[in-house]
């Protein structure tokens, strides 16, 4: 029993301190109860297969993949619009969708979900998305408990009467106590999170600049001004044929810039796909296909007319006519003095051939030359725009003594969303939520969400299987997977049964609110340090026998236990969608014990004064 409390309060230091990182403390914790002989290696790692670390790994990339293609933004846009520019109104907004949501879906279900709409919606007020994000997982913890479903220590308590011999809890039943949950908790979040989370400085990596967007660029070198997009029907000349060999810079005096292949069933949504081409000399044209053409619009529509091609007549629409960016981008280079295509024409350099990158602009004393630029001869310090695949475009960093590489085109790769995909994205979710919401489907919530996550892969809302990986966290994974197997070391060893023993022989004598206050906050203080689930499973049967050994309604004392269970918001790895949250927001621990430990205290002592009035005993 000592080796384990010693263990347990030199992880709570360090995870306090600050001064080691979460996952390595949990880590070392679980290792220290491994080499002590308090667990085998079995219980030492049942953590890491249990459902909820299963079901936070496919929720990050469900996440990552409304995010990646754009779901998240179209979603806070609509947001925004009822939220405007005010924060008060934005975080008053945060926390009654979160609660509306979270009292159907699981919290951490919840909280990976909204994650991703919440950075986009802070970054449209320019806002730190830290000063929103611990709120939002405090409100799906407190809307967790609206429903029986809400949370698992929920069913915890719903079982544990069950099994007693005691009638079911409703569905609804827990809804009084939410709503309360919310209330309060909102009214302490909003001053709160004000005064500790207000952080000036950078926002998130997501958001900081590293140069001009690329939309910006388009619009300053007057790109779309030019653009035309072409389409090639079934019965254009151009079927078959490969780009280099029509020369249309040379016949037309317009240049190709890429190619839009779209391939898509019309029986299956999902099979839709699009497929951005640069407009390589051997791409071949097919049916169907999109040319982005940039040129007057007098021998953009000569070359149309001989081909067989449908002009759209989108180009006074920049949505439509500028450039999209998928697979290829743009990016400026600089040329330096040190280079060898000083005094070479952009024909000559052979752009296309050497690199695979066309030249749409060339930036030469704040003028912009558009026209005729194959002819143009380099100069030092010119500002050439090239645009090409992503990946060629990072090549370009290699060569310093040629160029130099305005902003970090691969950190903007990462950030353009693969829009097309957004609706996809929202069947995916919306079925995952369905799953999780009707019981009448027979399929387990964390089958759900892996076959989310894999839907999330297979239907292209990634661009390839290791962007996937990277959505995931796996600091908090493994904090919370390495500190499970906590709460068996307890309960092996007698501290949990210690604690419960107290408890009734202290306070039993008493009145039973002073009883239920005890098991309530017990239940709080273990929840700092191990999680909320395994905290519940071990005080439920604590409190039933409290009850019934002071002869009173059992209703109160396990509703005791999953608030204070549910109620922890002083540690990051409590609960998960405290974990969630953690890495996005840029939190430490003391960050948590600043907000959430009044957030805690005062809102146990609130549901300690309400639960009798509620569920009397």
């Amino acid at each position: 029993m000592i080796e384990t409390v010693v263990i347990l309060l030199l992880s709570v230091f360090f995870f306090i301190s600050g001064k080691v990182r979460s996952d390595i403390v949990a880590l070392c914790s679980l290792v220290a109860l491994m080499v002590l002989g308090i667990l085998e290696p079995a219980e030492a790692l049942s953590g890491f297969s249990n459902n909820v670390i299963i079901m936070m790994v496919g929720l990050f990339v469900v996440g990552g993949a409304i995010f990646q293609t754009g779901l998240a933004k179209m979603i806070s846009s609509k947001l925004m619009k009822l939220a405007g520019n005010s924060e008060t109104k934005l975080f008053i907004l945060v926390m009654v969708v979160t609660s509306l949501m979270g009292a159907f879906v699981s919290n951490t279900g919840t909280v990976a979900i909204m994650i991703p709409i919440v950075v986009s919606m802070a970054m449209s007020v320019k806002m730190n998305p830290s000063r929103l994000l611990m709120p939002l997982a405090f409100a799906s913890s407190m809307s967790g408990m609206m429903t029986l479903i809400g949370t698992p220590p929920n069913l915890v308590i719903n079982e544990a009467l069950i099994n007693n011999g005691y009638e079911g809890l409703g569905f609804f039943t827990f809804l009084p106590v939410g709503l309360i949950c919310a209330f309060v908790g909102t009214l302490l979040l909003m001053p709160l999170s004000k005064r500790f989370l207000s952080k000036p400085g950078a926002l998130s990596g997501a958001s900081a600049s590293s140069g001009k967007s690329l939309k910006t660029l388009v619009k300053e070198y007057g790109i779309a001004n030019n653009l035309h997009r072409l389409q090639v029907h079934s019965r254009s000349l151009l079927i078959g044929k490969m780009i280099g060999e029509l020369d249309v810079r040379n016949n037309f005096g317009i240049n190709i810039i890429e190619v839009r292949h779209i391939e898509r069933t019309q029986r299956n949504i999902l099979s839709k796909n699009v497929v951005q081409e640069a407009a390589d000399s051997d791409t071949i044209l097919r049916a169907d296909d999109m040319l982005y053409v940039s040129g007057t619009d007098e021998k953009v529509r000569l070359f149309a007319s001989q081909y067989n091609l449908e002009v759209l007549n989108d180009v006074e629409d920049e949505s439509k006519s500028g450039l999209d960016f998928y697979d290829i981008g743009v990016a400026e280079i600089v040329v330096m003095s040190t280079s060898s295509v000083v005094n070479k024409t952009i024909k000559e350099v052979e752009f296309r051939t050497k690199y695979n990158l066309s030249v749409l602009g060339i930036c030469r004393n704040n003028k912009y030359i558009l026209q005729g630029i194959a002819d143009e001869a380099i100069h030092v310090g010119d500002v050439l725009l090239v645009q090409g695949s992503w990946d060629h475009i990072g090549s370009l960093e290699k060569d310093n003594n040629e160029w130099i590489v305005v902003g970090r085109p691969l950190e903007e790769a990462a950030k353009v969303t693969l829009d097309y995909k957004a609706p996809v994205a929202a069947i995916i979710m919306l079925a995952m939520i369905a799953v999780m919401v009707f019981d009448f489907i027979p399929i387990a919530p964390v089958t759900a969400v892996m076959i989310a996550g894999l839907l999330m892969v297979l239907t292209g809302c990634f661009r390839n299987v290791e962007a996937a990986y990277k959505t995931i966290n796996w600091e908090s994974i493994v904090l919370i997977a390495a500190m499970m197997p906590m709460s068996v070391a307890l309960q092996k060893t007698g501290v949990s049964e210690w604690i419960s023993g107290s408890l009734v022989s202290t306070l039993g004598g008493y009145s039973p609110m002073l009883l239920m206050a005890g098991i309530y906050f017990t239940t709080s203080f273990m929840t700092m340090f191990i999680s909320n689930t395994a905290t519940a499973v071990l005080m439920a049967p604590i409190a039933m026998s409290a009850a019934q050994q002071v002869a009173v309604s059992p209703v109160p004392f396990l509703f005791a236990v999953t608030l204070g269970a549910s109620l922890c918001f002083a540690s990051p790895f409590s609960t998960p969608p405290n974990a969630l949250v953690m890495p996005a927001g840029q939190y430490k621990f003391s960050d948590y014990v600043k907000v959430g430990l009044p957030l805690q205290i005062i809102l146990g002592i609130v549901m300690i004064l309400v639960l009798p009035l509620l569920f009397p005993f």
